[in-house]
């Protein structure tokens, strides 16, 4: 089952992929955290990859593609993977729909989780995320124990750049002009499913798992 998750940045498609990960078996394959790692561990690509998050632009097509191509080749998406944060363009569907076509395959679902913009500006400004080990807070629905601390290791929490509500605003304004076109293009193959992501993640979560059956 190859599952791609669509929806603003902010709107908890990472945190519903997650889930339907455990849920199903199968990755959760997201280009943030192939990215953050490349990021953390100071490459090339890392550092190229930064420039463009920090400044709230979308990563470059040949970037991503060439990442992604190679996870997915690994022996764990044999049985299928949820894509999170790929395709973000036309063009990178219509690439990921030209090498799975070849192999034989295609995606199976398109799943959108549709929030509001100002609920996703709310929503983002309150993210924290550890620097150290990659654990994710949100000071209103998911708060450290200790305020401002990792409960895993203890390092103080951080405003990512791309969190800044500024620059969510134009990450916002780069996916209604490049990403969104992609509900059309998943709903010309007929295998489009909305659900909302206002609601409690327990409900998205149950109306996702109704779709996939």
């Amino acid at each position: 089952m190859k599952i791609v998750m669509l929806g603003a940045p902010g709107a908890g498609k990472g945190t519903q992929a997650k889930r339907i990960a455990e849920k199903y078996g199968i990755p959760h394959v997201s280009t943030g955290d192939i990215f953050r790692a490349n990021i953390k561990n100071g490459t090339a690509l890392g550092k190229e990859a930064k420039s463009y998050m920090d400044a709230g632009k979308l990563v470059p097509d040949d970037l991503t593609v060439r990442i992604l191509l190679d996870r997915v080749s690994e022996p764990d998406c044999e049985k299928g993977y949820v894509l999170d944060g790929f395709p973000r363009t036309i063009p990178q569907a219509e690439v990921l729909d030209r090498e799975l076509k070849k192999a034989g395959e295609k995606i199976d679902f398109a799943i959108d989780v549709e929030v509001p913009d100002e609920n996703i500006i709310d929503r983002m400004g309150g993210r924290r995320g550890c620097p150290k080990c990659g654990a994710s807070y949100h000071l209103k629905y998911i708060p450290p124990k200790k305020e401002g601390t990792c409960d895993v290791c203890g390092t103080e929490l951080v405003l990512r750049d791309d969190d800044k509500p500024e620059t969510v605003k134009k990450r916002l304004d780069v996916y209604h002009e490049q990403t969104q076109p992609l509900i059309d293009f998943y709903s010309g193959q007929g295998v489009l499913k909305k659900v909302d992501g206002t609601v409690d993640p327990e409900v998205v979560f149950s109306a996702i798992t109704d779709i996939l059956g």
